[in-house]
C-alpha cells in the first residue's frame, strides 16, 4: 500500500488539502504495470480496490457550479408563477415553448437501440452536405391539460419561424379549444428565437399572432440558466428524447 501510494503521489493533481480535489491521470492497467516494475505483480481489479481504500473513485464532471444570480431572480419566478395561477383560474390558454436539437435528416446515426434481425446501415460521418435536409422541432406544450405539438423547420431556427409555429398550432388547436379566449400566455426561455432580447420575436408575435387573431399575449421568460424550468424540458421534449433513443 505505501508503494502504491507513493506512485499515485507522482500523478496526483488537485487540491492538496482535501480529499475530494485529488485526481490521478492513470488507469488501472497502468498502475499495474509500474508496480509490477517495483516487483509487485497485482492485477487491474486488485488495483481497484486498493484505490477505493485510499479514497479514490471513478467519477465524472457534475454540474454543480452555478454563476452570479440575479437579486431579482426570485421574483421572476414569483411573477411567472403569479401569471400561471391567473390564467389558471379564468381558464385562459398557457403554453410553454421551445426548440428541441436540430437534427439531420437523412441515414445517420443516432443514438439507442431496436429489437431487429439485423442492424440498420447509416453513414459513417455526419457531414451536412450528405443530409437531406435539417430538421428544426419547435415544442408547444400545454401544462394545464398536458399536450404537446411539435412544428418541424427545415431552414432556419429564426423568430419569425418560432412566431410562426405559434400561430400555426393557435390556427389548428389553440381556437378550437379556446373559441371565445382572447389572451394567451407564452413561458419561453431567455435566449434562442424565442429570446428575451430578440426584437424580431416581439414584433413577429404581433404581427402573426396577436393583431391576426386579435389576442392579447403575455410572455413570461424564465431567467438566464434556468430553462429547465420551463414545463416543456421535462415534460414533452423528455417524452421525444425516449422514443428516439429507443
Amino acid at each position: 500500500m505505501s508503494q502504491l501510494r507513493r506512485l499515485l503521489r507522482e500523478d496526483t493533481a488537485g487540491d492538496p488539502m482535501g480529499r475530494r480535489g485529488l485526481w490521478t491521470g492513470l488507469r488501472l492497467e497502468q498502475i499495474s504495470d509500474r508496480l509490477k516494475q517495483l516487483g509487485l505483480s497485482i492485477c487491474p481489479n486488485t488495483v481497484r480496490r486498493l484505490l477505493d481504500l485510499l479514497g479514490y473513485a471513478l467519477h465524472a464532471n457534475r454540474k454543480s457550479l452555478s454563476g452570479l444570480q440575479s437579486p431579482e431572480r426570485d421574483h421572476q419566478f414569483q411573477y411567472i408563477q403569479h401569471q400561471r395561477q391567473q390564467f389558471t383560474q379564468s381558464a385562459l390558454p398557457i403554453i410553454s415553448v421551445d426548440t428541441k436539437k436540430k437534427e439531420l435528416v437523412g441515414p445517420f446515426k443516432n443514438a439507442g437501440r431496436i429489437w431487429s434481425q439485423e442492424a440498420l446501415p447509416v453513414n459513417d460521418h455526419d457531414f451536412l452536405s450528405d443530409a437531406i435536409g435539417v430538421a428544426i422541432p419547435y415544442g408547444i406544450y400545454q401544462p394545464v391539460i398536458n399536450r404537446g405539438s411539435v412544428v418541424v423547420g427545415v431552414s432556419h431556427d429564426t423568430s419569425a419561424f418560432a412566431a410562426h409555429a405559434i400561430a400555426q398550432w393557435w390556427q389548428c388547436e389553440g381556437l378550437p379549444q379556446y373559441p371565445r379566449s382572447r389572451q394567451l400566455l407564452i413561458l419561453a426561455d431567455s435566449g434562442g428565437s424565442n429570446g428575451c432580447r430578440r426584437r424580431t420575436w416581439k414584433t413577429e408575435l404581433q404581427t402573426q399572432l396577436a393583431d391576426r387573431f386579435a389576442l392579447d399575449i403575455t410572455v413570461a421568460h424564465y431567467p438566464t440558466g434556468a430553462s429547465k424550468w420551463n414545463p416543456i424540458e421535462h415534460r414533452l421534449f423528455s417524452e421525444i428524447s425516449k422514443k428516439l433513443g429507443r
